[in-house]
């Protein structure tokens, strides 16, 4: 059975040194046009000639933050939104141990079905959870932050 991407291991994922390097550069290329709509050209090597393709300020920022990431010498995945997961990985997406994502699903917080025995949780569900969550924790820390300017 083939692993998809996201479910390997993070060996051969780490960056090198010279994909740090290509990925800078190409950050700083891509961020110089990500004003408007960015035209790239590049060489096609099988018919050896430029082709221009033009890449939308959506396509531009994604493009900018996957190559921040990888400049930056993180690992990076990528997660289709409509990607079934297990509870190890969404657990892992979450930062959160499974045991503590099981208790979730048994408390319906995040909507799950079963594959067999098996909970499958849509990519979809954990990052809308997510941002719930982190959204939750600002807004936690901004009123603690006023309450402490309140102290003074």
């Amino acid at each position: 059975m083939t692993l998809p991407a996201f479910a390997e291991p993070f060996g051969d994922r780490l960056p090198s040194a010279d994909d740090r390097r290509s990925a800078d550069q190409l950050r700083r290329l891509i961020a110089q046009h990500a004003a408007g709509d960015a035209t790239l050209k590049v060489i096609d090597r099988d018919v050896q000639r430029p082709v221009e393709i033009t890449l939308t300020p959506a396509m531009s920022d994604l493009l900018l933050d996957l190559l921040r990431q990888i400049g930056s010498g993180h690992a990076v995945t990528l997660v289709p939104i409509r990607e079934m997961l297990t509870t190890q990985q969404a657990a892992d997406l979450l930062n959160v141990s499974r045991p503590y994502l099981i208790g979730l699903l048994d408390k319906k917080v995040l909507p799950h079905t079963f594959t067999g025995r098996h909970r499958r949780i849509r990519a979809e569900d954990v990052f809308a959870y997510k941002a719930q969550r982190d959204a939750q924790r600002s807004a936690a820390l901004s009123d603690l932050a006023e309450s402490d300017a309140d102290l003074l």
